[in-house]
């Protein structure tokens, strides 16, 4: 019984030691296969326009997912795609990881000529309730109540107004897939180009 004590004491203390001798990696730290990605969407993913968009509070799930379409071809763009075959082993999944523990900056309403910018009631419906009569979920029933998204479904929140006008234009021309059951197609498809705009900048500017 205490030879059996002794060898399990041993053991705890032995891997005690292996794992305070183990490099910690510092949180916050950018990892090198990061690196790339700074040029268009910033040192802490907060986005330059109109070079990329903010990746900032995007769930890891989601920025992974995209990645790999970028790579499989199932999401096209001249740019991302070469970007994303870059990152090979656990290069994904380091850059999502860094990307969505990043804080997200808080977009300062917009002021014209002296006055802020205020929506038509008809957006916030949209994005809140929807319109049934048309088969229009609201943006938030997926999106998340505040916007802020979640899973594969990603941040509308603070997102640049730019980059949401030109998904949604994706969605509707059929140039962007790998939505589940066409879901996004669906919902793009019935908005008019005034909803788009509207929807766009609405999101943008929320807080």
């Amino acid at each position: 019984m205490k030879i059996t004590t002794l060898v399990i004491s041993l053991t705890l203390v032995s891997g005690y030691a292996a794992a305070s001798d183990a490099p910690v990696q510092p949180t916050g730290v950018m990892p090198p296969s990061a690196q790339l990605c700074v040029s268009c969407h910033g040192a802490q993913g907060e986005g330059i326009e109109p070079l990329g968009p903010r990746l900032a509070g995007l769930s890891s799930e989601y920025i992974s997912t995209q990645l790999h379409h970028f790579q499989q071809g199932i999401r096209q763009n001249a740019t991302m795609m070469p970007m994303a075959m870059t990152l090979q082993g656990d290069g994904i999944e380091q850059v999502a990881s860094y990307f969505s523990a990043q804080q997200v900056k808080t977009p300062v309403t917009p002021v014209i000529r002296g006055k802020q910018v205020t929506f038509a009631d008809d957006t916030a419906r949209l994005a809140y309730q929807g319109d049934w009569s048309r088969g229009l979920p609201a943006c938030v029933t997926c999106h998340g109540p505040s916007a802020l998204g979640g899973g594969l479904f990603p941040r509308l929140a603070g997102q640049q107004a730019s980059y949401i006008k030109t998904q949604l234009l994706a969605w509707q021309d059929g140039t962007r897939k790998g939505d589940v059951d066409g879901m996004m197609a669906n919902v793009a498809n019935k908005l008019t180009a005034a909803e788009v705009d509207a929807l766009a900048t609405y999101f943008a500017n929320l807080k």
